[in-house]
């Protein structure tokens, strides 16, 4: 399904900046749009929501409990309220404002986390999000969603913008190819989108781990192996039914995330699967449980095997 793009880098942007420039189209004619930021303003890209419309943002500084809260507080009163600071202080310095004034008094915040992953790089673990899936997913009340390129970007803000749940948004500095050019493949949350079929292996990714998982596809298919991709950018509601589906068509499944191995998107899966009485040959990959190294975010992820080559490497095993 889809027609894979294959020289796009001329047009790929960062999530962030896709995110920036819809919010900002949004809010040039919906009034209620409030951006609210920890002094993220910059890295956010929100500098030019701030010169057009200062009215409509407001600067909390470094005081991610605060931004969560001003948020929720705008949200009671009838505002969409986007508070946007980088994911690894948002989820975890204001997680108990996000579990008790966002999801538990049921306000309509929606928390964009950004530089996610270990899109910072050499600043280390301090800086990297790669429990935000695990500990997100256990609080009730808020859709998780993290969008693979530009296109589901765009889309994701505004569903976003129109949800009257919490929601939670991740996205990373790394500029991202279309995934596909097939513009009958929509989007959805809770929907998972498939950009490429094939009947020996399911790979299953999000976010930034995507783009390899496709080009890993293509490596894979010069061997006779055909891999179906599918962006499951929304992590809870998981999408079951096609998990499901995809279980009983190919012979086994990968999933890929830049995210600790433990409690994200595979183990989400694997605990889907298991219950559901689905037994096929299964691998998560992702940064596994330990100080994780430093180095760019190609060269962590390179490190761990979340690359073209090591996901196909994968894929192989996993067949033989």
């Amino acid at each position: 399904m889809g027609t894979v793009i294959k020289n796009t880098s001329a047009n790929a942007k960062p999530n962030q900046d896709v995110f920036a420039a819809t919010l900002l189209k949004l809010a040039e004619t919906d009034k209620d749009i409030i951006a609210v930021t920890s002094d993220s303003r910059g890295s956010g890209k929100l500098v030019a929501f701030g010169q057009q419309l200062p009215e409509q943002i407001v600067e909390i500084g470094i005081a991610e409990q605060n931004l969560v809260g001003v948020a929720a507080g705008l949200a009671s009163a009838g505002k969409k309220a986007f508070a946007v600071s980088p994911a690894c202080f948002l989820t975890a310095r204001a997680l108990e404002q996000i579990k008790n004034d966002v999801c538990y008094s049921d306000n309509p915040v929606r928390l964009i986390g950004i530089s996610a992953g270990v899109s910072y790089g050499a600043l280390g673990t301090t800086h990297h999000s790669l429990h935000d899936f695990a500990v997100l997913r256990a609080i009730n009340n808020i859709t998780i969603v993290v969008p693979a390129d530009n296109f589901e970007t765009e889309q994701a803000v505004k569903l976003a913008a129109q949800s009257t749940k919490p929601v939670y948004l991740r996205f990373g500095k790394k500029p991202m190819p279309l995934l596909t050019e097939d513009e009958n493949i929509g989007f959805e949350f809770g929907k998972g989108r498939v950009v490429k079929n094939g009947g020996d292996i399911t790979i299953i990714a999000n976010g930034e781990t995507v783009y390899p998982a496709l080009l890993a596809a293509q490596k894979l298919e010069e061997s006779g192996i055909l891999a179906t991709v599918v962006s499951m950018h929304t992590i809870k509601p998981l999408d079951v039914t096609l998990i499901a589906q995809l279980a009983s068509e190919t012979k086994a499944i990968i999933t890929v995330e830049e995210h600790m191995i433990n409690g994200g998107l595979g183990e989400a899966c694997a605990s889907y699967l298991l219950q559901s009485g689905h037994k096929k040959p299964f691998k998560i990959m992702g940064i596994p449980d330990e100080y994780t190294v430093t180095g760019s975010q190609v060269e962590i992820l390179n490190h761990y095997g979340i690359s073209a080559d090591g996901i196909a490497d994968q894929a192989i095993k996993l067949l033989s």
